[in-house]
């Protein structure tokens, strides 16, 4: 069950977009994720807002012992405290003003049981009930979750000043966690971009993540998944460790903001209807091995805990209430996730002026699935951006390639027995070197050139959109890399929070056109796309082959589902008369790039048995020749 009164949430959006998110709108009630990807920029964001409410500040050092893990605790325990600050000073407000408490209870859901009782207020003339009910409201008003994001796989180790390697508990996703693990929150943390026994298994070592005797779980789990396959793996994993999945969070694999991790071909619609369909399975499974798990620990498994199932939740994507009441109606969903459309609300996000400005004027085509992330996975991008700019010309000066100041995507060991990352001068330095030194076309060469020096260094530049907003850096010394989904191309104007929260449950004046496509026909779109460029990377080995004959099917069969959604009646706003024909435009699509991927399969297949016919032939005779 859901602890917070709102129907949506703001998803992490990079390091820096949402890093202070829960301090502008947890006090309205509003549940928002941060990144604890960068604790350096955390501790820069500490230092602005302990001066700017008056709050006891000390400074923890780049190379303090276990200092990434104390500057992510400081900095959660920080924003915890001010929203607390915010938070008692709403509540103090009186009732009949046109202020923050107000505001509270109109951004709510009109199902709220809160919002109903405040309605009914309104109404009440001025005497002993109303202010009974005054008093019950103020005390049932609660601020939104500050909940944190890792990204498992960012995980780099850390080495001593002598080269030497630390310990496996000062990896990055570890400390991360024990920075969260040790703050005072009451709150959630996502696990997203897969799966890290280690550092699940980590996670037994502190006791919030597990239900105490009344029942409660101080710490929650949200996985972030792609499918049912994935919620029920990652989901057994932990419970055989006694670990509760309080949410799981299924995104679209394409049609998102930051990192898009694709699946191979199976759309949103497929995954929320397997879900759907199965849903009672997961605590069927879960359950006993978590009850197992407590009694081997000798604890109490609470009896109020017992039917507990966990949310199912979704995001990527999504335009308006027509498709929210889609997800809800059709799939079962408990909740949604907004996050590129508040990209555009200035007071919920961090973003610095001009970045705000490309956004609101950005279309399709200004954005686009790029090749720019040092760790190898396509990564949503906006054109023209001061990253962009500053990248291209760096490499055009014949100087590439960054400084690497925070090193938190460091993978790469083909030079080096340290690992470096791919967007650093170091790595490009000396793979331009090697490429140079080969035997190419020219033209070969500069392709292979253009891959290398097109990598961002997305440490640094997802964070400086927001130390410039905060005064903390000057715009000309900080280029600003951003990462929102294709779907904030159809929101064009700067909006109030109140606009967007309105929009989100369907109450007054659209905010995107009704010419929009669907969120599913955007995704079919995407996935075309994808197929297309998987295609003509292809070696045509037997795995790929097959990956691609499976990943053509699933998007097949997604389709059709989604054909038959299209048939149903619209809810207001809903498109769905856009899917039928971008159905039939993507299925040909589909096929003429299968048939042509198919000629050319069987044309090398033929060269193949040609040259190995040749070849025996020649060592027949050969043999032939000796005898």
């Amino acid at each position: 069950m859901k602890n917070y009164y709102h129907e949506f949430h703001i998803p992490v959006m990079g390091t820096g977009h949402s890093v202070d998110t829960p301090i502008r709108v947890a006090c309205l009630g509003i549940t928002s994720v941060i990144s604890l990807v960068d604790d350096l920029l955390l501790e820069k964001i500490r230092k602005y807002y302990s001066e700017k409410f008056s709050l006891p500040y000390s400074r923890i050092p780049a190379n303090e012992n276990n200092g990434r893990s104390k500057r992510i605790t400081a900095y959660l325990e920080t924003v915890q405290e001010i929203v607390h600050i915010k938070m008692d000073r709403i509540k103090k407000q009186p009732f009949f003003k046109n202020n923050e408490k107000s505001k509270y209870f109109d951004l709510l859901p009109e199902k709220s049981t809160l919002k109903k009782a405040y309605n009914e207020l309104l109404n009440i003339k001025e005497g002993s009930k109303r202010s009974d009910l005054e008093k019950e409201l103020t005390s049932k008003m609660r601020p939104g979750s500050i909940d944190v994001n890792l990204m498992v796989k960012v995980d780099r180790t850390i080495y001593d000043s002598n080269g030497e390697p630390l310990t496996d508990e000062f990896s990055d996703a570890k400390t991360g966690l024990r920075g969260y693990a040790e703050s005072s929150l009451e709150s959630a943390i996502v696990f997203s971009a897969g799966i890290n026994q280690r550092l699940f298994n980590y996670m037994t070592r502190f006791r919030d993540f597990y239900r105490d005797k009344t029942g409660q779980i101080k710490k929650r789990i949200i996985l972030k998944v792609s499918d049912f396959r994935s919620a029920l793996i990652q989901g057994k994993f932990l419970a055989k460790r006694g670990l509760e999945v309080h949410e799981f969070r299924i995104e679209s694999g394409l049609n998102c903001g930051g990192h898009a991790f694709a699946s191979n071909g199976i759309l949103l619609p497929t995954a929320l209807k397997e879900v759907k369909e199965k849903r009672a399975k997961l605590a069927d499974e879960f359950l006993p091995l978590i009850k197992k798990y407590y009694k081997k620990m000798g604890w109490e498994y609470a009896e109020s805990a017992q039917n507990n199932n966990p949310l199912i939740t979704v995001q990527g994507g999504i335009g308006n209430n027509g498709e929210v009441r889609r997800l809800k109606e059709d799939f079962g969903m408990d909740l949604t996730g907004w996050g590129s459309p508040f990209l555009l609300v200035p007071e919920t996000t961090c973003i610095d002026d001009s970045t705000l400005e490309l956004l609101r004027l950005s279309g399709e085509k200004d954005l686009y699935l790029s090749d720019v992330s040092p760790i190898g996975v396509p990564f949503n991008n906006l054109r023209k951006t001061g990253s962009e700019i500053y990248t291209s010309k760096k490499a055009a000066e014949g100087n590439p390639g960054s400084a690497c100041p925070k090193k938190f995507l460091v993978s790469n060991t083909e030079f080096t027995k340290q690992p470096i990352c791919l967007a650093s001068k170091q790595y490009q330095t000396m793979k331009l070197e090697q490429i140079n030194k080969r035997v190419l076309p020219e033209m070969e060469k500069e392709k292979y050139k253009k891959n290398i020096v097109q990598k961002t260094c997305l440490c640094d530049h997802l964070g400086n959109g927001a130390l410039i907003n905060l005064g903390i850096s000057k715009k000309e010394n900080s280029p600003q890399s951003i990462c929102p989904g294709p779907n904030i191309a159809w929101f064009n104007k700067i909006y109030t929070l109140k606009e967007m929260v309105d929009h989100i449950y369907g109450r007054g004046r659209s905010l995107i056109p009704a010419e929009r496509p669907h969120m599913f026909a955007k995704e079919i779109e995407m996935y075309v796309d994808y197929f297309e460029k998987q295609v003509k990377i292809c070696d045509c080995s037997p795995r790929e082959v097959k990956t691609l004959k499976e990943f053509k099917k699933n998007l097949e069969k997604g389709m059709n589902l989604c054909l038959s959604i299209s048939q149903r009646q619209p809810f207001e706003g809903e498109n769905l008369a856009s899917i039928p024909p971008c159905v039939e435009k993507q299925k040909t699509r589909l096929e003429s790039i299968y048939s042509d991927f198919e000629k050319l399969f069987n044309k090398r297949s033929e060269n193949l048995v040609f040259l190995q016919t040749k070849h025996s032939v020649e060592s027949e005779q050969k043999i032939a020749h000796s005898v």
